[in-house]
């Protein structure tokens, strides 16, 4: 229900300042200062892929824009990779109703992962996605692409890396992308997935599906099994997370077999 005299867009981001302030806003903050993820003279463009992460993603730049002191500029764009129409509907009228303005331009990525790959277009498809997001960003003059990967993100893609890859990695909150044009940062690399859920049911928001066939349930997915996974440990141990996420910056070089710098191998066997 709106408040009188503001639009959904002005609730959702006058709800980032108050009731979110700790749990969202502030960690928002942290992760930009600590990880140094916006400079003087940056042009970023935000990835917004209509889910809710992206979409609170933009609500929390809008609202670093009004800090004069930051002195940089943001573009919010869109890759349509062969969405539904109905989907795409949802999308723009989410778009319209928290007053984002997003550049959507079309891709036929999903078309051509699905018919050079039908049994695992995932892979395929990630790349071309990667491939088609940092040509538009650069063409755009923009030095920087924002991603809208999350705490628990990270802390998924840590298992999901040891489990199935045997390496000990992640996501980091600051990257060079493959094409070492641009850099990708990840400002919500702090913010917890419950606390974006909350904030997106408790504003009114009904974020875009994926629309994706494997992603959607159609298929079950690496991750899928890892957030299971997750969720049966945090009946015992409600820290399991925050846990995994700390050692991710607490590794001791001294106590492993092993390790690697890019492809390239440092020590061990």
């Amino acid at each position: 229900m709106k408040e009188e005299g503001l639009s959904r867009g002005q609730i959702a981001t006058e709800s980032i300042r108050t009731t979110y302030r700790k749990k969202i806003w502030s960690k928002f903050i942290k992760g930009v200062k600590d990880f140094e993820l916006i400079e003087d003279g940056d042009r970023i463009a935000v990835g917004v892929s209509g889910g809710k992460d992206s979409l609170l993603m933009c609500k929390l730049f809008q609202e670093l824009k009004k800090d004069r002191t930051k002195n940089f500029e943001v573009v919010f764009i869109s890759m349509n990779p062969g969405f539904e129409a109905m989907d795409v509907d949802q999308f723009k009228y989410n778009l319209k109703e928290l007053e984002i303005p997003c550049e959507i331009f079309d891709s036929n990525v999903w078309e051509v992962a699905f018919e050079q790959d039908p049994d695992n277009p995932c892979f395929l498809c990630a790349k071309m996605r990667r491939g088609v997001l940092y040509k538009k960003v650069e063409e755009l003059g923009c030095n920087k692409l924002a991603l809208g990967h999350h705490f628990d993100d990270a802390v998924e893609t840590a298992l999901i890396n040891m489990f199935y890859a045997g390496t000990v990695k992640t996501m980091i909150p600051k990257v060079k992308s493959t094409s070492g044009k641009l850099e990708l940062i990840r400002p919500m690399i702090y913010i917890k997935e419950n606390d974006i859920i909350n904030y997106t049911q408790k504003n009114g928001i009904s974020p875009m599906t994926c629309g994706c066939p494997i992603e959607s349930g159609k298929t079950d997915s690496k991750r899928k099994e890892i957030k299971k996974l997750l969720a049966d440990m945090e009946e015992k141990n409600p820290n399991i997370k925050q846990s995994i996420f700390n050692s991710m910056k607490n590794i001791n070089l001294d106590y492993v077999i092993g390790y690697t710098r890019g492809n390239k191998k440092d020590r061990g066997v």
